[in-house]
């Protein structure tokens, strides 16, 4: 009898697969090309004032190229990028030489703004120009109804900075913390903030996220964010929201729309006590799941408009920006820093998510070949794909990256 495999400890988020650089793909290269130049390095020559600064060998596109390398390419930390720099050069960077003392200070000084600055412009253009996902069956009123769909949460960076020794005996949560928007139906990244308090509370970006959200918008999230005066500035303002309700949360049932034995769709009145008031009625759908039941909230009074079951439908895709999370971290390297500092931190969450964002638009191109719903599709086996996508081209055999994985997806297990 063989005997049980013994479970591995520690954080799964920071166990290192790769120690070698994945090998370039030309067709990659361009597609990163494609979505990032010319327009997207504008920042770079957004210098304040008339002050003459030297011409520095490290530019904003420079930098960009070595830090999209180490995600996509997986290399292991600065002392490896700078060898690969200077023996064959970093996507659309010839070769040349840098040390690393140079590379590090650099990350350390760069603004980190730049890089958000590219982040935008970068999503700007895929959103304007990537292919449509179909819209998944059931769901084409409620995009309809609403001007975008969107779920929002944060996450905390707590175990980038454990593998630097000069930070080993530092607390938790020195990473900082980040809050991140995705499209609900198509996992599509839409805006990205950064802190480098790792405690800092999600409401903190409230403003940020109630302004981001167009007229008529739809956001989801989760408990985090549970506040009266947010859910207020939602009606205020002509947006909505999908949540869950706070345990102990007092309420006033003022109608009820429909009930069964598994669910009730209620329209009620929180924010009974002066001191912490709710001045719009809001919407309350709760639902039996097995034994336990759950409560969710919405501003959309109008079950015409969204049926209590597409009320828990679209909080249950609040899971896929977990799965977003769990990606960047593991995946693409999130968990690991290549220097210390904060500012290093925010250039590689910048360069991270860019990366996701055209790696996201090549699984929805793989989705719409497949004849598949996107959430089918595996984003980490199509990352993990373009491996063997380029020990293919090297053995002769042309066609694009798309082709192939259309044509391999069994093999390469795409579809979920």
């Amino acid at each position: 009898m063989s005997r049980k495999q013994k479970a591995r400890s520690g954080n799964p988020d920071l166990r290192r697969a790769t120690q070698v650089p994945a090998p370039e793909i030309a067709e990659i290269e361009a597609l990163l090309w494609h979505w990032l130049t010319p327009s997207s390095f504008k920042p770079s020559r957004l210098t304040p004032g008339d002050k003459k600064l030297r011409d520095r060998l490290l530019t904003l596109p420079v930098m960009m190229a070595v830090v999209l390398s180490l995600v996509y390419r997986r290399i292991s930390g600065l002392s490896e990028v700078v060898r690969v720099l200077e023996s064959e050069g970093l996507l659309w960077q010839e070769p040349f030489k840098v040390s690393k003392q140079a590379l590090s200070k650099r990350l350390a000084c760069l603004p980190a703004e730049l890089f958000g600055q590219v982040f935008e412009l970068t999503i700007a253009k895929i959103q304007a120009q990537a292919d449509k996902l179909p819209i998944p069956v059931g769901w084409e009123s409620v995009c309809q109804s609403f001007s975008a769909i969107w779920i929002a949460d944060g996450s905390t960076l707590e175990a980038l900075r454990k593998k630097l020794t000069t930070h080993l005996d530092s607390t938790k949560g020195l990473g900082g913390r980040m809050m991140m928007i995705v499209e609900a139906f198509n996992h599509q990244p839409i805006a990205s903030w950064y802190t480098k308090n790792s405690t800092a509370h999600d409401q903190n970006w409230t403003e940020q996220l109630l302004d981001r959200l167009p007229i008529g918008g739809l956001l989801i999230f989760d408990l985090g964010f549970f506040n009266f005066v947010w859910f207020d500035a939602f009606t205020d303002s002509g947006k909505f929201f999908v949540t869950r309700l706070r345990q102990k949360t007092a309420y006033q049932v003022i109608r009820t729309l429909s009930s069964g034995n598994l669910y009730k769709d209620e329209i009620i009145k929180m924010g009974l006590y002066r001191s912490n008031p709710c001045h719009h009625k809001v919407r309350l759908v709760s639902v039996l799941w097995g034994k336990t039941w759950y409560y969710y909230l919405t501003n959309v009074t109008d079950p015409q408009k969204l049926s209590a079951r597409q009320v828990c439908e679209l909080y249950r895709r609040r899971w896929r920006i977990e799965e977003a999370f769990l990606l960047t971290k593991r995946l693409l390297g999130l968990a690991y820093l290549w220097v210390g500092g904060n500012n290093g931190v925010e250039i590689q969450l910048y360069a991270t998510w860019i990366f996701y964002a055209v790696l996201n638009d090549l699984c929805s191109s793989v989705a719409i070949e497949l004849g598949q719903p996107k959430e089918r599709i595996s984003q980490e086996m199509v990352f993990r794909g373009l491996y063997h996508f380029s020990r293919y081209l090297l053995r002769g055999k042309m066609t694009d990256a798309v082709t192939y994985l259309v044509e391999h997806h069994k093999m390469l297990g795409l579809i979920k």
